[in-house]
């Protein structure tokens, strides 16, 4: 066991008030979701368009809506019975009855905050295409507006499910600190069970829909993407919006609100002499932190415009605009905050968050550099396709190996440089705190970084209809130019996501480790005496090899899984295009419609079916193998999933991203553009690179994260039946 924490001292000064500096918290979820109504309002008041546009519109809406209410429906079962089994836990004593509630909360407000983007999502693509029509700086603003819904639902949600269970447990139910951050670490598992069912099965749906659009469309049929002849093409849109908004909303507020407790509970190990006080500062510096991230992004979201007719270079100025005023805002804010809070002598606990921010900057440019096709990484996979498939996949894929090394290096840099900035030297407490506080800062600007994310999937389904309804070329080309950057911010906010997601994943195994310690000690004091477990992790202990193996393998399983189940739904879209066009006379020649519904009824079941098996996949996997490997083999899990998974998830990330602008440059006209020989190698690029940009890489972010949460909630479990 680790030695016990040493005294750090008092607050530098002590007139300042915790409780006030921890209201920050509820009154930055209020302001966000009263932004989050200002936009919703602002963007409806944007006209929709013609009644064709409409019509087109409302088809994407009803998929969907169809979708959605299909999926919460089959995931609510799961809850259900989660909820009994916890409950069964709690009235046997391995939890206390908070747990369940905190888990079902966390799932909500997951689902609800991806819910709430998605519907905006498909009501702001038709008015996007619109106001393309006018500008392209307007139809940035309708679609950037209606990704900031998302971003500031998913902060301000995260925040006001935070407050509410920290305000409760510690004022009404008269909780001591380290029980309230106890209990809200398990929120954590409902609202990550919840993203991976969200990004898994949004993320079948939409690349299932994709890539079978595309093979026969395209490569077939040789007909322009979006053409309203492809009877996967209000698929395709659907799945941009239950995929790339709803499901990416899940997966970032897990993330969020992951990164909060998990330092929260840190903070109260590390400063043990606080416990007692009302608002315990190392509880406060990480919530308030998140709140004063929430109002320095809605000020910064204001600042970015764009003139007509600019380029892609200044497109991405105008979003980095924000990005940059974020986190310089971040930056000056969190230095009186800490040096208030936890005084002069812990101020390298600021070094914590600076590294974060700066770890967070460089993996997005990073990212960036290796996605876009201003580069050249994605210029060079592009002329690959000069000479065929085969050496178009060999370059996209070496393109993503070499991609890890950089997000890997930032990241252990700012794991070093939090770690001993923070004290981790002489008390390793410390130095966890630290790097959990790291992860709060990269994840502070979430808001803006989320709404650079979203507003693409948005971007995208306006280009669609702008296809499908036959509006003007330049409407198309406004769209393709914010689509086109919308593919770089997703890159970029998956690599941000996955950076986040591994400081997090290492926070939240400090926090087993922890959990782990406190149990042990409680069951001695309290139930048995003679009661005895050591922590042993070294690398020569069988059981940490054997979890460390496992652990690594998991998020290739993993990933295995979720891209058979994406080719398994992709074939029976195949063969559906195929027989319409084979049996719908007139449908190739424009005189006859295309039977959407089957196609979207088609994706729907397939995901809902596909989805089930790899989240019971990351939910088992640390829970048998602590029944059988102990404490011990779970923390090796966990090490080795958080370390190979982090890798596989960067690479598959930006595989898929290079491909797909690659594809996008080769349409700009360049090697011959649309319908060359190097155009069709792109498309078949992009159609393996979809699945792994937009179902495994960021869902195997998610799998690190869920995997740490049931270790925690399971842990009492574990530590009283393990075999070894």
């Amino acid at each position: 066991m680790r030695e016990p924490r040493q005294d750090p001292g008092g607050t530098f000064f002590e007139g300042v008030s915790l409780v006030n500096l921890m209201i920050l918290t509820p009154i930055a979820a209020v302001l966000a979701l009263g932004f989050v109504v200002f936009t919703i309002f602002k963007v409806l008041k944007f006209p929709e368009g013609s009644a064709e546009v409409r019509s087109i519109a409302a088809k994407i809406r009803q998929g969907a809506n169809a979708f959605i209410r299909r999926q919460y429906t089959v995931v609510a079962w799961f809850f259900a019975v989660m909820l009994v089994i916890l409950c069964v836990m709690s009235a046997v004593g391995f939890l206390t009855w908070f747990v369940p509630f905190a888990f079902v909360t966390g799932g909500f407000f997951s689902a609800l905050s991806g819910f709430v983007g998605m519907k905006l999502a498909t009501a702001a693509n038709s008015r996007t295409a619109t106001a393309c029509k006018d500008s392209l700086n307007k139809g940035l603003r309708v679609s950037f507006s209606a990704g900031s819904v998302m971003g500031f639902t998913v902060v301000g949600l995260g925040l006001l499910d935070l407050a509410i269970w920290y305000y409760l447990l510690h004022y009404v139910f008269k909780l001591g600190i380290a029980e309230v951050t106890a209990a809200m670490l398990t929120f954590g598992m409902g609202a990550s069970s919840m993203a991976l069912f969200a990004r898994v099965g949004g993320g079948i749906f939409t690349k299932a829909a994709d890539v079978g659009a595309d093979l026969v469309g395209k490569v077939e049929a040789g007909i322009p993407e979006d053409d309203p002849r492809n009877p996967a093409v209000i698929a395709d849109n659907v799945g941009d919006n239950v995929g790339d908004v709803a499901g990416m909303g899940a997966d970032l507020y897990e993330s969020y609100v992951g990164a909060i407790v998990a330092s929260c509970a840190l903070g109260v190990a590390a400063f043990p002499q606080f416990n007692d006080t009302p608002g315990s500062p190392a509880v406060t510096i990480p919530m308030a932190m998140a709140g004063i991230g929430v109002i320095v992004t809605i000020i910064a979201s204001f600042l970015i415009r764009t003139k007509e007719n600019a380029t892609q270079k200044a497109l991405l100025s105008a979003l980095r605009r924000g990005t940059n005023f974020s986190a310089i805002a971040i930056a000056v804010a969190a230095f009186p905050l800490v040096w208030f809070m936890l005084g002069r002598e812990h101020i390298g606990i600021y070094g914590a968050v600076i590294s974060g921010l700066l770890a967070g900057v460089g993996i997005a440019f990073f990212t960036e550099y290796y996605t876009s096709d201003n580069y050249k990484p994605t210029r060079a996979v592009a002329d690959a396709t000069k000479t065929g498939t085969a050496t178009l996949m060999i370059e996209g894929l070496s393109l993503g190996m070499m991609s890890t090394a950089v997000p890997i290096l930032l990241v252990c840099a700012s794991i070093l440089v939090s770690y001993f900035a923070s004290g981790g030297a002489s008390n390793p407490g410390l130095g966890l705190y630290g790097i959990g506080i790291s992860a709060v800062g990269m994840l502070s600007t979430l808001g803006l970084t989320l709404a650079n994310d979203s507003y693409g999937p948005v971007a995208d389904n306006a280009g669609g209809i702008a296809e499908m309804a036959k509006m003007d070329p330049e409407v198309r080309q406004r769209t393709d130019a914010l689509d086109s950057l919308g593919n770089t911010t997703a890159a970029v906010g998956k690599g941000f996501a996955i950076g986040a997601g591994a400081l997090t994943a290492l926070a939240l195994i400090a926090a087993y480790i922890d959990r782990i310690e406190v149990l042990v000690a409680d069951i001695a004091a309290n139930t048995n005496p003679d009661f005895e477990f050591f922590l042993d992790l070294r690398i020569d202990n069988p059981t940490v090899l054997v979890g460390l193996f496992i652990g690594s393998m998991l998020p290739f399983l993993f990933t295995a899984m979720t891209m058979k189940s994406v080719g398994r739904a992709a074939q029976a879209i195949v063969v559906e295009v195929r027989r319409q066009f084979r049996e719908i006379t007139g449908l190739m020649e424009g005189k006859a419609e295309a039977d959407y519904a089957r196609c979207v009824d088609l994706c729907t079941r397939s995901a809902l079916r596909e989805m089930i098996l790899p989240t019971l996949l990351a939910i088992a996997a640390p829970i048998v193998t602590g029944l059988i490997l102990g404490p011990n083999g779970v923390i090796g899990l966990l090490m080795g999933c958080t370390a190979s998974g982090f890798m596989m998830a960067i690479m598959t990330a930006n595989s898929g991203g290079a491909w797909d602008n690659a594809k996008k440059y080769i349409e700009a006209g360049n090697h011959g553009g649309k319908g060359s020989d190097a155009h069709k190698a792109a498309v078949v690029g992009d159609t393996v690179g979809d699945p792994l940009k937009d179902t495994c890489g960021p869902s195997i972010d998610i799998l690190l994260k869920l995997s740490s949460m049931v270790s925690i909630v399971f842990a009492a479990l574990v530590l009283t039946f393990h075999i070894f």
